[in-house]
């Protein structure tokens, strides 16, 4: 009778724990949440939303780009200005003495005034411009970017933390489960209704799963410490990501990715600092001819009798007879090859990259469907069998708690599976330049 009363009370327990553990097939998440799982106090709750702006509000990187965008308006300012050269202002008072009949000497003040402006020619005005402009654009599309790599950086850590927190919900589920099987085998033991064996497997499998969940519980950390430092957090306080591990689904084929991938900003400020470049090697080549220099002056000599108001003007020219420019233009055409070569190879890896990134999507999305339609379903009718078989004293504890077992593997590679899907959808839309869509909520 109490070998009757045990059975059914344990298999009625493993039952409840399993069937919470379990789910339906057709759902990814895992009961409890990952919200609800973390029994650390000190962890702060953190939205991916939440992660992105701290990251963007506190990068040096990107601060650092911000910041020297000052600088490149300048620049714009200079080159958008009527003239390149300042006008040149010159003033000249002459003091004279002059020795007059029979010794006298006679003091004379002249002056003169004049102006003298530089004028480029053979469009370097134009093309300074230009240059000006394109770099502006490539900043700002490098700025652009740069918010992508963090909010791709930042997602990827979150995902981590995120993924690390469902195994420890799942495992803390099984640990109880285990727990109480031991427990429930140990009295069975104690009344001889079991052998040592049963008991000893049983105390195996729960010292197993409590180290299991304390390895887990040290990878958390770490993921913790390294999203905290990527978003610039107090290292006092390890962030606790609270969200879901399976992205919202989106429906875009392949040719729409390697479309969004050429307009994504990387591709964007490679071009504008390709045309920058061009534009500085034809200003370089333009500066080979000579700017031309007008002056004009006016002033006052002579005599206080007989003195002259003179007004003239100057046109000066320096003759490109040896300096011929030829280092900057040199300069100027290895820069413009560099970012060419830069533009072309980062193009075509990335063209790679999204093929590959997209093949593998499709494998995990059949693997994730695989488990959840196929796998699971087949692992929860076992252990509902088993636990009937339980009842009927067909198969021993132990067998339930290996059936279980294989239940709680099952959920570890769902969950595996479904965080691979969500760091390769985030590595897709960081090549597309769409970093940050994948996962929003």
């Amino acid at each position: 009778m109490y070998k009757h009363l045990l059975t059914l009370g344990t298999v009625a327990l493993l039952t409840s724990h399993t069937y919470a553990l379990a789910g339906t097939a057709s759902s990814p998440t895992i009961v409890p949440s990952s919200a609800e799982v973390s029994t650390d106090n000190s962890a702060r709750p953190l939205t991916l939303e939440q992660a992105w702006h701290l990251a963007e509000t506190n990068n040096p990187d990107l601060r650092r780009e911000v910041a020297r965008e000052s600088s490149v308006r300048g620049e714009v300012a200079d080159a958008h200005a009527i003239l390149w050269n300042n006008p040149k202002l010159s003033s000249e008072r002459i003091r004279r003495d002059v020795s007059g009949a029979a010794g006298a000497v006679e003091t004379r003040r002249e002056w003169n005034a004049g102006l003298e402006q530089t004028f480029e020619i053979a469009g370097q005005q134009g093309y300074r411009r230009q240059a000006a402009d394109k770099e502006l654009a490539a900043l700002q599309a490098t700025i652009a970017e740069i918010r992508i790599a963090i909010r791709y950086e930042v997602e990827q850590r979150f995902v981590q933390v995120l993924a690390l927190q469902e195994r420890i919900a799942t495992e803390t589920v099984s640990l109880k489960i285990i727990e109480d099987t031991a427990a429930s085998i140990g009295k069975r033991v104690a009344a001889g209704e079991d052998s040592r064996l049963d008991g000893n497997l049983a105390k195996v499998e729960a010292v197993r799963a409590k180290n299991q969940i304390g390895l887990l519980g040290e990878q958390l950390i770490a993921a913790r410490s390294d999203l905290a430092t990527t978003i610039q957090l107090s290292p006092e306080v390890l962030p606790r990501a609270v969200g879901d591990l399976i992205a919202p689904g989106y429906n875009v084929d392949l040719a729409n990715f390697q479309t969004n991938m050429r307009e994504r900003p990387l591709f964007s400020a490679l071009r504008n600092r390709e045309d920058a470049a061009r534009s500085r090697l034809a200003l370089e080549r333009a500066s080979r001819y000579p700017d031309i220099t007008v002056g004009i002056s006016t002033g006052r000599e002579g005599a206080l009798a007989g003195r002259e108001r003179l007004t003239s003007v100057t046109l000066s020219v320096p003759l490109p007879l040896f300096k011929r420019n030829a280092g900057n233009i040199g300069r100027a055409a290895t820069e413009l090859a560099q970012v060419r070569i830069e533009r072309e190879a980062a193009l075509r890896d990335s063209e790679g990259n999204v093929y590959a990134q997209w093949q593998k999507l499709q494998s995990l999305r059949e693997r994730v469907q695989a488990l959840q339609s196929a796998v699971l379903p087949a692992l929860e009718e076992n252990q509902r069998l088993s636990s009937k078989s339980l009842q009927a004293g067909e198969i021993s504890l132990v067998q339930l708690l290996l059936v279980n077992r294989q239940l709680l593997e099952g959920r570890r590679d769902l969950i595996d599976a479904q965080s691979e899907l969500r760091q390769t959808q985030i590595g897709l839309m960081r090549i597309a330049g769409k970093a940050g869509a994948v996962g929003a909520h």
